[in-house]
């Protein structure tokens, strides 16, 4: 399962944060999920919860946010979300979820019709901040 391996990487990293700041206890870590990302959440918090073993904080320090699929067209510059591509089948839809690549094939910049366009927002998962107590 990968989401047990992304969450044993999140715990180590928000352990080494805590460790080089003197150990001061986590208050929130907030992770952004890409929506092209497939990340199965319930599995990524079992993952959590076993990665987090006996550290003094628990699975509810953490929160979750979504980052929306958006394309760049490499053209003409215009920027676009998925959600606002209503020519696009449920079909077609999964499809770019499972592998973004083949948007090249359904998808054409709604600004100007290339087909030259860049996945910009959607994908990876990252931590975007840890909050630790003061001192």
């Amino acid at each position: 399962m990968h989401e047990w391996a992304l969450a044993e990487a999140v715990v180590a990293t928000v352990e080494k944060i805590r460790r080089e700041n003197g150990g001061r206890p986590v208050l929130a870590v907030r992770l952004r999920f890409g929506e092209l990302q497939n990340i199965e959440i319930e599995a990524f918090r079992e993952g959590l919860r076993a990665g987090l073993g006996s550290l003094p904080y628990g699975p509810e320090v953490f929160l979750f946010l979504s980052e929306p699929a958006a394309f760049r067209c490499r053209a003409c510059g215009h920027e676009w979300p998925l959600a606002g591509v209503p020519e696009i089948g449920e079909e077609e839809r999964e499809a770019i979820h499972f592998l973004p690549e083949s948007a090249h094939v359904y998808l054409r910049c709604p600004g100007c019709g290339s087909p030259d366009f860049e996945l910009s927002a959607g994908r990876g998962v990252s931590i975007e901040s840890v909050d630790l107590e003061d001192d």
